[in-house]
């Protein structure tokens, strides 16, 4: 049961990717870190992470979900990707757990699949308006869950975050 990680290659949110794989690695989930392209991906607040993939390379056949990190590198390299919304698309319509932290729930408003549903992002002018033209019903909560959909809205829910995704996944 591996799950796969997305991080923008450029200023993603050090805590939101941080937190999930070390809870990942507590709980014994494998999982591999993908983005726009292969290599070292630079963090917000100086982290270091390399992915092993780039979004072509992904079989999501592999993987028992995807996970979103957040940072301000979300709406420039993650919001409209094509390859990461046909896989938003394909997790969510075989039933596979789908998170997204910070920024980065608005890929999930683009793919079509919080539509009518309860979900929580960081709060900036623009996420909040890319998710209310997607018909999400949003929340101040710091973590929704909405069946295999889990939203949290920035780095103080990262460990939350975590928790309910190990939650969906078991």
């Amino acid at each position: 049961m591996k799950i796969l990680v997305v991080i923008p290659p450029d200023q993603f949110r050090d805590e939101e990717l941080a937190e999930p794989l070390a809870a990942f690695q507590t709980a014994g989930i494998p999982y591999d870190i993908a983005s726009t392209r292969k290599g070292e991906c630079k963090g917000m607040l100086g982290a270091r992470a390399t992915a092993s993939l780039s979004l072509e390379e992904v079989d999501p056949g592999d993987y028992a979900g995807i996970v979103i990190v957040g940072g301000s590198g979300s709406p420039a390299h993650l919001w409209n990707h094509e390859m990461l919304i046909q896989l938003v698309k394909y997790f969510y319509r075989n039933r596979k757990v789908v998170g997204a932290i910070c920024l980065s729930p608005v890929v999930l408003a683009h793919a079509g699949i919080l539509k009518g549903k309860t979900a929580t992002c960081y709060m900036s002018p623009e996420s909040k308006r890319e998710m209310l033209k997607e018909g999400v019903k949003l929340s101040d909560k710091p973590v929704i869950v909405d069946g295999t959909l889990v939203t949290a809205n920035g780095p103080a829910a990262a460990r939350e975050f975590a928790a309910a995704l190990i939650r969906q996944l078991k």
